[in-house]
This record gives structure tokens, sequence and C-alpha cells, in this order.
């Protein structure tokens, strides 16, 4: 059990599991959220409330975040009344999927005030957050590595990416690209098996069995596409965020994106169509739809 009082900024469907871990762990934090209910269950357990995330970084040694755009990030960071307004902490660990851009500029801004960023987003969804079996992506430097080793174990698997700000960031944001492109493909292909004849749990049966598994016919498919429920738990809109983000910053280093521009293109249409809150297993309501058959079983 540790003396430090942790920050939690973002006590939400990632945040709000994370911190709840901490606390299991036996850290004392104080936590901020904009909505307000989301930090409910924390200080029902003995989590104290802030005021704002100045305030968070007044009362805590490190304070951690879990945030779902790249904007907030930097208004939380950096804006009026935002971490860097705080007298106390000195680190600042970034669970969010903000692309390497925005990293640095936050770790810039930061560091100006004497704090040092922690660059750690996380991937394994909601389930992950829960279970403590997320892969946590770290970049910051060696020494600040070994002070908050401790505290990210609580959420999973660790993998170290270098002192630079970013970097991180980068990891996230390939593997992300991976996912979606995943479920597109997927899609695809099933949504034309099940037109030729093969039901849509046998495909994915033979699929998971043989050369063509990946992370969609594993485990997207059987929880959230066959049953019909397109509930998996991440939104259309975060993930048409980190493959816009990937895109972007591929293309800025001059690495070809020639899946990943298609990739976005569906998400694009996905997000255009069931909205920024819809689960992004809905990618395979349109390729249904387009296809003229239903991928159930």
């Amino acid at each position: 059990m540790a003396g430090e009082t942790l920050g939690v900024i973002g006590t939400g469907r990632m945040g709000g599991p994370m911190a709840g871990r901490l606390m299991d762990a036996g850290y004392s934090l104080v936590v901020y959220d904009t909505q307000r209910e989301a930090t409910e269950p924390l200080v029902k357990r003995g989590a104290h409330m802030a005021k704002s995330p100045a305030d968070v970084a007044s009362r805590a040694d490190i304070v951690l975040a879990s945030l779902p755009t790249p904007d907030i990030v930097k208004a939380v960071a950096l804006g009026p009344d935002g971490i860097s307004s705080g007298s106390r902490a000195r680190i600042v660990i970034d669970l969010s999927t903000t692309g390497p851009g925005v990293a640095k500029l936050v770790a810039e801004g930061l560091k100006a005030k004497g704090m040092t960023l922690v660059d750690a987003p996380v991937s394994g969804g909601i389930k992950g957050a829960v279970n403590g079996t997320l892969a946590v992506m770290v970049s910051c430097p060696q020494t600040t590595y070994e002070t908050v080793q401790p505290i990210l174990k609580n959420f999973g698997k660790l993998f170290y990416t270098g002192d630079k700000p970013g970097v991180a960031q980068t990891a996230k944001l390939a593997n992300n690209l991976m996912a979606a492109a995943a479920l597109v493909i997927t899609s695809e292909a099933v949504a034309m098996g099940v037109k030729g004849g093969v039901d849509a749990k046998v495909l994915i049966d033979i699929i998971n069995a043989s050369s063509g598994r990946n992370s969609a016919s594993e485990d997207k498919f059987p929880r959230s596409v066959l049953p019909g429920t397109f509930d998996f738990g991440f939104t259309t809109g975060l993930s048409y965020k980190d493959v816009r983000l990937c895109v972007d910053e591929a293309e800025a280093m001059g690495v070809p994106m020639v899946c990943g521009a298609v990739v976005r293109q569906m998400l694009a249409i996905t997000n255009a169509k069931y909205g920024a809150a819809s689960d992004f297993t809905s990618i395979a309501k349109v390729v249904e739809e387009w296809a003229g058959v239903q991928m159930r079983g």
C-alpha cells in the first residue's frame, strides 16, 4: 500500500474502473470529472472530490488523467485552472489517446511548470480496465518510469517505449488502426460468406481455426456482432478519432496509409450514419446494409 495521494481526472467508462483499482491497491484518491455523477461511486468508497484539475494537482502527489479527446487533454493539462496551475503534483500520467503531437506539446507545457509528463495510453477496453488486463504503453524519463511503475502495474502489462513523449502514443495509434481494420475486413468477409450460404457463426469458427483469425473474429464478432447487440464498449467517435490521428501522423512522417485511409473512410461513414456515441462494431451494420445480409448466429 502506497503513501502517496493520487489524483484522477476523468472517471468515466475507462477512468472510473482504473481509479477503482487504485483504491483497491490502497491508494488515497482525489478525483475530478465534469460529470459529477461519474465520481460518486469513488467518493462513496472514500475518494475526495476536487473542484477543478488545478485543485486535484494541488492536493495530489501524482495526477492521472483519462480523457476522451486531444483538445480536452490540452485544456485540462494547460488551460485556465488546469493541472499546470496546481501547486503540489510533479508527475502527470496521461492515460488518454492524443497522438504524438499533443503529447509533445503537453510535455513542454508541463515542463515549464516543473512537472513531468508520463505518456501512458492504454489498450484493452472497459473489460481490461475493470480486470486490470490493459496494455499500458509508457514513454517518460527512466527515473520517472521507476517512480510510476507500481501505480501503472495495477492497470495491466507495461511496455516501456523510451524517454521521449509521444512515442507511446505512436504505438497506441498503430494498435488502434489495426483493431479497426480487423473489424472492417472481417465484416466484409463474413458478409460475403453469409450471402454465399455459409452460416455466420460457422464461418467465424472456421476463420478462428485458420490463418484469417484476428481480434475482430476472436472477440468482437462473437461478443457483439453475431448476437446483434453491437455493445463492445468502444464508441465509433473515439475509434474514428484514433484512426484519423493515426493516418494524419503517418502521412506527416512520410509513411503510406493506403489501407488506413480506407479504414478511416469506413469509420467516417459509420460515424455519419449511426453517430459518434454508437459502438464501433456498428461498422458491421454498414456492411450488412450494403450487402443486403444479416450476420447473426
